[in-house]
């Protein structure tokens, strides 16, 4: 990923979990960064604040829902890329919050993209939406990029949205001459320093830290779980083609994990709690009134085919992965920093070896 070397990158949603990661592997390639995103939320762990951002990049808190304030960050800072993940990012929350939800994830993204549109620097936008952008079907195979949008939640519904505003942004208005447009969908991301509430990974962990029982929803569930590296690796690589000005790369990107990682909810969790060790913790289940997804899968060939990414991680190493992070942060023995700067610079190792046997076979 050399060509981030020197380059001078954008990044929403840069305080939250997968923005956190993201800004520390742009850094150990030597970009210059600058964020823009809502403050971390209070009353619980932050990655941002625990890696030490703020000393080590151009932090801006602001609300990606103000047209105003994000033309002013990316006119005064003139990247040449951004990476666009500010979000409101929890299923169960936009049923809450429906309209916070819409505000956010697609006039936000309007927001975003219109500040490219508007600033000559901009080269490339890579907007992050999700795998749950698909009307789902509950397909026991994979949804390919060409397949239908939907979405029957206020989430989904409006990551399908926030795709079609980038489509039109990319195919359909004038003055983007300069500008190359993308979309990631990914998975269910999992990985050290998430503290989002209602997500499976640190619910489990509060609840083995608290020693109170877990309580899951639908352990019969399937979902693409992924390492939040395997993920980010798919977008720099995306970024990394947009770019070169490739005009391949524009259009919509699945990113999701090998097939041994599609499991259930239950047994994701059973292996979780065999990675931490220790006494076991109870598991209670309360089914929830809310629709949700029984089955949800990506189909990453096109990706494969037409950016040379496939998925590094398999199932056994993305847990352990963040287990021991966890692990090794709840019991202080290890940095926040130095827990995500060893992680990535192994798993560019693991990138690159794989690559490489890639090319020899």
């Amino acid at each position: 990923m050399s060509c981030y070397r020197g380059m001078r990158v954008l990044v929403t949603g840069h305080t939250g979990f997968k923005g956190a990661w993201l800004v520390s592997w742009l850094l150990e390639e030597g970009a210059e960064v600058s964020g823009l995103a809502l403050a971390p939320e209070h009353g619980q762990p932050s990655l941002f604040e625990d890696l030490g951002l703020v000393d080590r990049m151009t932090s801006r808190i602001a609300d990606v829902r103000d047209a105003g304030s994000v033309l002013a960050a990316v006119s005064a800072f003139r990247p040449q890329i951004v990476f666009h993940l500010a979000a409101q990012a929890l299923v169960r929350r936009s049923y809450a919050e429906p309209l916070e939800t819409f505000a956010t994830n697609v006039m936000g993204t309007a927001n975003v993209l219109e500040a490219a549109r508007r600033t000559e620097s901009v080269r490339a936008v890579v907007c992050v939406t999700s795998d749950k952008c698909y009307e789902n079907r509950e397909w026991a195979w994979g949804y390919r990029e060409s397949d239908p949008l939907g979405g029957k939640d206020p989430y989904s519904a409006s990551k399908a949205a926030a795709e079609i505003i980038a489509a039109c942004y990319r195919d359909g208005l004038p003055g983007l001459s300069h500008l190359r447009v993308a979309t990631a969908r990914g998975g269910n991301v999992i990985g050290g320093g998430d503290w989002s509430e209602d997500r499976l990974i640190p619910d489990l962990i509060r609840a083995i830290r608290a020693g109170t029982p877990l309580v899951l929803r639908n352990p019969a569930a399937v979902r693409p779980w992924q390492h939040v590296l395997d993920l980010l690796h798919g977008y720099l690589r995306l970024g990394e083609r947009l770019l070169a000005a490739d005009d391949g790369a524009v259009g919509a990107w699945n990113f999701g994990p090998a097939r041994s990682n599609e499991v259930t909810v239950g047994h994701l969790i059973a292996r979780a709690l065999a990675a931490w060790g220790g006494a076991p913790i109870p598991v209670h289940v309360e089914p929830s009134t809310l629709r949700e997804a029984g089955i949800l899968k990506l189909d990453t060939a096109k990706a494969e085919a037409g950016l040379g990414w496939r998925p590094v991680l398999g199932f056994d190493r993305t847990l352990r992965l963040t287990m021991d992070w966890y692990r090794e942060y709840c019991d202080r023995s290890a940095s926040a920093r130095a827990l995500v700067e060893a992680q990535i610079n192994d798993y560019r190792q693991a990138a690159s070896a794989a690559a490489a046997e890639e090319a020899v076979s």
